[in-house]
């Protein structure tokens, strides 16, 4: 059983470190985290070196990387949509660990808001291309490093509409369900190998992700030339307005306690889900038809 989940529950900050067998000594555990500069990833960031980890706070702006480095975290540069900032990123955090990782938390994600008979393919590569080919090539990178070491947890950090798809989300729907299937798969293959792979999936959490969506609207959505320009006036008004939070919605802390659970548990979930909305959906999928579940949906 590893050392640090046995001390999660009375050491504090101690709960993060291990023993190293070959010298006796205490090592700080580390961690990865992709999406650091707000919401969920800011928030992990801060309570897992709360926690006692050593954090590697990433994110895509120099700009963010240089804030979090004055709040003094170690900042990499990585923008999933650049393979060169992603192999650079990680090398900077094996050269500061001595070419050790204990964990990789995948966070970093955006939407672009839109029905999907308006989506240009282009969008849809490029969402892709942040949301699911970096964390994909990031966690390629990083299984050889764990591998070697003989230990290790990647954890991806999916949604709700990972396994329910809802309207005007289709950019977003897809690629976390394809992050769901590759993550399913990769904890299959990862079976026999020290190396354990999670899924987490909040449902409404407190970010940003709804004002950073509105750059990838305005880019890519005709929305005046639409056979739904009616409907997307409403859509709009939801994206450009802050009506404040949605019901049910969480703090990001409540994402980063079990994300805590997942790295220090001896035998962590395959699935974690983050607020009602999840537990519901996941409860409807499993226990009605296609045809039901599309309309608690589409009155919802």
């Amino acid at each position: 059983m590893d050392d640090c989940a046995i001390a999660v529950g009375w050491l504090g900050p101690l709960a993060c470190q291990a023993d190293d067998v070959q010298t006796g000594t205490m090592t700080q555990k580390s961690i990865l985290i992709t999406g650091a500069s707000s919401g969920i990833g800011l928030d992990a960031a801060h309570g897992l070196r709360n926690a006692g980890w050593r954090v590697f706070a990433s994110c895509r702006k120099p700009e963010d990387c240089a804030r979090l480095q004055s709040e003094g975290f170690e900042s990499p540069l990585i923008d999933y949509a650049d393979p060169d900032s992603i192999a650079s990123g990680l090398a900077a955090v094996l050269e500061a660990t001595g070419g050790t990782l204990d964990a990789l938390y995948n966070n970093g994600a955006f939407a672009c808001p839109g029905a999907v008979e308006d989506l240009p393919t282009a969008a849809l590569r490029a969402i892709f291309e942040t949301n699911v080919f970096g964390w994909h090539e990031l966690t390629r990178l990083v299984i050889p490093v764990m591998r070697a070491q003989g230990h290790g947890r990647i954890i991806n950090c999916s949604s709700v509409l990972g396994f329910v798809g809802m309207k005007w989300r289709g950019a977003y729907v897809s690629t976390k369900f394809a992050l769901e299937g590759l993550t399913d798969v990769l904890r299959v293959e990862m079976a026999n190998t020290p190396i354990k792979v999670i899924l987490i999936e909040p449902g409404p959490v407190t970010s940003k992700i709804r004002q950073n969506a509105i750059p990838h609207f305005e880019k890519w959505i005709d929305w005046e030339n639409s056979a739904r320009r009616a409907e997307y006036e409403q859509v709009k008004s939801r994206l450009y307005t802050d009506s404040g939070p949605d019901q049910f919605e969480l703090p990001p802390e409540a994402v980063t306690k079990k994300l805590l659970h997942a790295l220090t548990s001896p035998r962590p979930k395959p699935r974690y889900y983050v607020t009602t909305p999840t537990y519901l959906m996941g409860f409807l999928r499993r226990v009605l038809s296609t045809r039901m579940l599309d309309k608690v949906i589409l009155r919802g």
